[in-house]
């Protein structure tokens, strides 16, 4: 099992559809999964820390876990079929299944890592350009030094 690191939720143009983005930690293969809108407000708000007057569900479900005594938790983003994922919470070594944005939102909430398997990366992880920190420096230096006068034919 590879973990995943939390990277964020984007939205997805033109569609404006929400992705919840997973990056295996220590590599470069991210998993993208498309997720509703109410499923990336959650993970939204517990990126940010922000704290609801009342508990919302997966507020809940983390304060359930804890007050029971569960410290044993595991999300895994387990199978893809159709373009569709799923995800299983693992408490105290019992499989439940889950949608991967739930596993995602109790996980921040909770504090548990969140895996998937080797293979799932292997048949869907995508690798996306993130240019070299001297790639970067050399275009700003290329910036600083150059003029309007340039450009001109």
């Amino acid at each position: 099992m590879i973990e995943l690191d939390i990277m964020g939720v984007r939205v997805e143009v033109p569609s404006n559809a929400p992705m919840l983005l997973l990056k295996e930690s220590g590599g470069q293969r991210y998993l993208p999964i498309w997720i509703g809108a109410a499923e990336a407000s959650a993970i939204v708000n517990a990126l940010e820390g922000i704290v609801p007057p009342r508990p919302m569900t997966h507020d809940l479900m983390a304060d359930v876990l804890s007050q029971l005594g569960h410290v044993d938790l595991e999300g895994r983003i387990t199978t893809v079929a159709d373009g569709t994922f799923y995800a299983e919470l693992w408490v105290d070594g019992h499989a439940i299944t889950a949608r991967p944005s739930d596993v995602v939102a109790l996980a921040l909430r909770s504090g548990f890592k969140v895996k998937c398997p080797d293979e799932l990366l292997d048949q869907v992880g995508v690798e996306l350009f993130e240019p070299a920190e001297d790639e970067v420096e050399k275009f700003r230096e290329f910036l600083d030094q150059i003029s309007p006068d340039d450009f001109e034919n």
